[in-house]
């Protein structure tokens, strides 16, 4: 089975895409069966991993609509090992098609009930917004949902809006609903400001903090121009070295162990994936 998480944020700008497409493509360097599905009508995860928006056969919106199934939708990228699930504009018209729908919450679950067995996680990028693509979304996501939180002023605000989201999912559609937990995203430890707000959050969400913090890095903005993760873009940056770390922390945590995978050892030892000869220098 599965873990399903979502990555949720209401709040732009936090990271929420750039966390779902590293997430991703580095749990699956360490030999986990990885699918992402790209649940915002914006595409950025999509066009993140080379994919041209606008010529999708199927998508999500397809997907969550009932006109095509998951596998149809389904998209492989050999090099990262990884599937994808792709987002078109299209998906913007959804809340709007489904408003008078029975279900309508559970569309997505019921899509993805036939995918548990085929991967070890599934990662769902959610649009900026406590919508009805987010609590689809927060409803399919069995193991809880992960915040990317901008170590930034007011970082907070918006978060007290998103708890009680999950709250309301996990007492009226999805009893598995949890805050499985928070990155630290944009973090410089060289400000105060940043020291703090990882303070406010640790202290607000004790235990629930990932202990990678994902760093300011020019690398991390540069990849999606180029169609990459930041694994095969510049995985020795320390955008990369950060999201290493946070996959590892997730997976070490879920097996249960606390133990770096075998498959890393080999694979990402140096930053690389598999036979990837993409080389990194530090921004």
């Amino acid at each position: 089975m599965a873990y399903i998480y979502s990555i949720a944020n209401q709040k732009g700008g936090v990271g929420k895409t750039t966390s779902a497409v590293n997430l991703s493509a580095y749990l699956a360097a360490n030999g986990k069966r990885v699918l992402l599905v790209d649940f915002d009508a914006q595409a950025n995860a999509t066009s993140s991993l080379g994919i041209n928006k606008d010529k999708v056969e199927a998508s999500s919106y397809e997907v969550l609509l009932g006109t095509a199934t998951t596998a149809k939708a389904t998209l492989k990228n050999g090099k990262l090992g990884l599937a994808i699930i792709p987002a078109s504009p299209a998906l913007a018209a959804a809340e709007v098609e489904l408003v008078g729908e029975l279900a309508r919450e559970y569309r997505l679950r019921q899509a993805l009930a036939g995918e548990v067995d085929k991967y070890d996680y599934i990662l769902i990028d959610c649009p900026p917004s406590l919508g009805l693509l987010t609590v689809n979304a927060l409803t399919a996501s069995t193991h809880g949902v992960i915040i990317p939180v901008q170590c930034e002023y007011l970082a907070l605000e918006g978060l007290s809006q998103l708890t009680r989201t999950v709250q309301l999912v996990q007492q009226r559609l999805n009893p598995q609903m949890e805050i499985r937990g928070l990155i630290l995203t944009m973090f410089d430890s060289r400000t105060a400001l940043s020291q703090q707000v990882a303070a406010e959050v640790e202290r607000y969400f004790a235990g629930k903090v990932f202990s990678a913090r994902i760093p300011r890095n020019v690398r991390l903005s540069e990849a999606p121009s180029h169609g990459q993760p930041i694994l095969t873009y510049a995985p020795n940056s320390p955008g990369g070295m950060a999201y290493k770390k946070l996959a590892l922390e997730l997976i070490a945590q879920n097996d249960g162990d606390g133990k770096t995978p075998k498959s890393d050892r080999d694979s990402t030892l140096n930053g690389t994936h598999g036979s990837s000869t993409s080389v990194a220098t530090t921004a």
